[in-house]
C-alpha cells in the first residue's frame, strides 16, 4: 500500500501488528468509508475483516432496506447489536477489522461493549462529501425519506455526541483512502 508503505516500513506494521489485541471497530456516518477504508487496513495489517451490515444480511437472510421495511428500524437495531456482540466475542477477542453501520454506535449497550472489548475508530467527513458518496448507491433506507442532505446533516449532528466517544478520530475527506489507512494506523500505534 503505497502511502502506508511510505509512512511506516513492513517490519513497522508488523510490530504495530503483533501490538493489536482486540478488534478495531470502524464507526461513523453511512457513506463515510468504514468499508473501503477497513478492507484496505485490514489487508495492510494482515487481519480479517469483517462488514457488519453483511453479516447482519446473512444471519437474516434478507437486505438491509427489506429488513427495514418488513420489521422496522427498532427490529434491525436489536439485530445489529447482536451480530455486532458475535463478532466481537468470536474467537476470543481475536484481532480484526470491523466496519460498523452507520447506527451502531448509537446504541447504548453496542457502544459500550465497542469501547470495552475493542479499538474504536470514529471516521469522520463533512456533510458535503457524505452527499456525494451516498449517492452512488440506492440503498440507504434512511436516506430515502426526504432531502439526503438534509437527513445526512441531521444525522451526522445528532449522532456526533455518541461517535466523539470513541478512542479515535479520524477525518476520512476527498484524499485517496490510503491517507485515511495510514492516519488510523498512526493513531492507533500511538494510542497503543
Amino acid at each position: 500500500m503505497d502511502l502506508v508503505e511510505q509512512t511506516l516500513s513492513g517490519d513497522e506494521i508488523s510490530a504495530l501488528a503483533e501490538r493489536i489485541d482486540r478488534p478495531i471497530v470502524l464507526v461513523g456516518m453511512m457513506g463515510v468509508g468504514k468499508t473501503t477504508v477497513g478492507r484496505k487496513l485490514a489487508q495492510v495489517l494482515h487481519l480479517a475483516f469483517v462488514d457488519a451490515d453483511e453479516a447482519i444480511e446473512e444471519a437474516a437472510q434478507m437486505t438491509i432496506p427489506e429488513m427495514f421495511e418488513q420489521h422496522g428500524e427498532a427490529e434491525f437495531r436489536d439485530g445489529e447489536r447482536r451480530v455486532i456482540a458475535r463478532l466481537i466475542g468470536e474467537a476470543g477477542n481475536k484481532p480484526k477489522v470491523i466496519a460498523t453501520g452507520g447506527g451502531a454506535f448509537c446504541n447504548d449497550s453496542t457502544r459500550q461493549l465497542i469501547l470495552d472489548r475493542a479499538i474504536s475508530v470514529w471516521l469522520d467527513s463533512d456533510v458535503d462529501t457524505l452527499v456525494e458518496r451516498t449517492s452512488r448507491k440506492d440503498n440507504r433506507p434512511l436516506l430515502k425519506q426526504g432531502d439526503p442532505r438534509e437527513i445526512l446533516g441531521r444525522l451526522r449532528a445528532e449522532r456526533e455526541p455518541f461517535y466523539s466517544q470513541a478512542a479515535i478520530k479520524v477525518v476520512s475527506g476527498n484524499a485517496p483512502h490510503s491517507v485515511t489507512v495510514a492516519q488510523i494506523i498512526k493513531d492507533i500505534s500511538a494510542w497503543l
